[in-house]
């Protein structure tokens, strides 16, 4: 229950706000004519408040009295208004006024190379079966060792059985003590011995106490067999665990690039610039770089082209592209007309979404398979007039290179517009000197005091058809130069000598 604030007439007035009681909840009081300073809106999913900016709050006046009926309705009718929300970085607004985080572009590529694609609906499994190496080197570590370990468990498993068959139809199972019989196997008084035996012949042990006699001619053949299987699944294992081991994926992830893209002025062009290295010592050989732009667009007749790849140029023409990635390098895209960023300011950089996938391609020195290196940068990751750190330095006898700079990036004075109305803004600055000198040094010729006008009004009549041509008197020498040539080489229009002496 409020009090009223008449009662205490020796309060001050800031001190003069309604007291709820114990057990009610806080109602703020406002005026009639104004509406709350400040509006709460519960969500029942995140289950936190959000208090909305509104106009700044007013001192009640004593006589002020509103029921708890119209509070209600004034908050309600207040929360029905739009509200100006001050959107933050990386948030934006719902419709219930709650803060909630953008939706992240999905990569096409990832930062560590892999590429966020699946394949679905595939019929034709049978393909993988065809070319079943690369189906095993593929699969990832668990599967690989699953395969290993089930691939020699079934054959020892398999041959063991045989041998035990074989000596459970032959009857060696009944003649266990009997020294005049001469089994298949010897020794084998069971499974267990006969799955030991397996083990020996396909591993090429051969401890010597369970060996075949020549009494068995089967034996004889499934003991080729055997040996000739056990050769081939030894082979085709270790071959696929020694390929996957050595795959040159694992090279590239001593490839790292920047964390972040840069377009800053290099020789008064913008360009879109991005760092490589290599954290080994042992080299890339050939090293090779392209870059991709994975952008959708739809065509002039109507046709959507999902994620469409074009090329961007890292200097194909000039050989820039092929690198000695000794150390840290910058690689660096011009652009140009031929850009796909020709028309792009830093304004339009900051609405577009697009991908920039760059790909490092080269040979391992070591073995000699060849590696690539993939990364990709979104729109948000390239930074608008900044410029990478320098990482190396002269040491006694030889460069070091700091990583710990490798992604550092600092502000440069850059253009926020696009390289074509650079290249528009470089083009009128030239013409502009031009004239500008030509001007100059017209007014130099005309002004020089070795250059007098003549005086006197000739009166030949060749001089009067040819009073066009203006004459100078140098030097006590006379020359007469035409008009137009004046006017061309000027750069401005010539006066008229004749008109002005008439």
């Amino acid at each position: 229950m409020a009090l009223d604030n008449t009662a205490f007439s020796s309060c001050p007035e800031s001190l003069s706000l309604p007291v709820p009681e114990k057990g009610e909840e806080p109602v703020e009081e406002a005026p009639k004519d104004a509406p709350p300073t400040d509006v709460q809106n519960a969500s029942e999913e995140l289950g936190n408040v959000v208090t909305t900016e509104t106009a700044p709050p007013t001192q009640p006046s004593s006589n002020n009295k509103m029921t708890f009926q119209a509070k209600m309705a004034a908050r309600e009718a207040q929360a029905n208004q739009p509200q100006k929300k001050v959107q933050g970085s990386g948030q934006e607004w719902s419709k219930f006024g709650w803060a909630r985080n953008k939706r992240k572009r999905q990569r096409y590529v990832e930062k560590n190379g892999r590429c966020n694609v699946q394949h679905g609906n595939m019929r034709e499994t049978y393909r993988y079966l065809t070319d079943i190496f690369t189906t095993l080197v593929d699969l990832n570590w668990r599967c690989s060792l699953f395969v290993f370990v089930m691939a020699y468990a079934v054959t020892w498993l398999f041959f063991g059985a045989i041998w035990y068959l074989i000596a459970y139809c032959r009857g060696d199972l009944d003649h266990l003590e009997d020294d005049a019989w001469t089994p298949c196997v010897n020794n084998v008084n069971g499974f267990i011995s006969a799955f030991l035996f397996s083990i020996e012949t396909e591993t090429t042990i051969g401890y010597g106490y369970r060996v075949i006699t020549d009494q068995c001619p089967v034996g004889t053949m499934l003991l080729l067999l055997q040996a000739i299987l056990g050769s081939m699944v030894n082979a085709f294992m270790v071959g696929c665990m020694f390929v996957k081991i050595s795959q040159p994926n694992k090279r590239a992830e001593t490839l790292v690039f920047s964390r972040n893209a840069v377009i800053s002025l290099r020789d008064d062009k913008l360009c879109l610039m991005f760092r490589v290295g290599d954290l080994r010592s042992s080299h890339i050989v050939g090293a090779n770089m392209r870059a991709k732009l994975i952008k959708s667009k739809q065509t002039q007749e109507g046709e959507f082209i999902p994620l469409d790849q074009t090329d961007i140029s890292v200097g194909f023409e000039t050989g820039d592209d092929r690198l000695f990635l000794v150390s840290p390098l910058v690689i660096s895209h011009e652009i140009d007309v031929r850009s796909p960023f020709w028309d792009m300011s830093h304004a339009q950089l900051e609405k577009e979404d697009f991908e920039v996938v760059v790909i490092l391609e080269g040979m391992v020195e070591a073995t000699g398979m060849t590696c690539q290196a993939r990364s990709s940068y979104l729109a948000e990751e390239l930074l608008w007039g900044h410029r990478f750190s320098p990482m190396m330095t002269l040491a006694e006898g030889f460069f070091d290179v700091d990583y710990g700079a490798f992604h550092h990036t600092f502000e440069v004075d850059t253009p926020s517009c696009s390289a074509r109305e650079l290249a528009l803004a470089a083009a009128r600055l030239d013409a502009h000197l031009y004239w500008s000198i030509s001007s100059r040094l017209d007014e130099e010729k005309w002004e020089d005091p070795n250059v007098t006008e003549p005086t006197g009004k000739s009166t030949d009549s060749e001089s009067i058809r040819e009073g066009d041509r203006p004459t100078f008197t140098v030097g006590g020498v006379t020359h007469t130069q035409d008009q137009s040539v004046v006017g061309e080489q000027n750069g401005s229009v010539a006066t008229d000598q004749s008109e002005s002496e008439a």
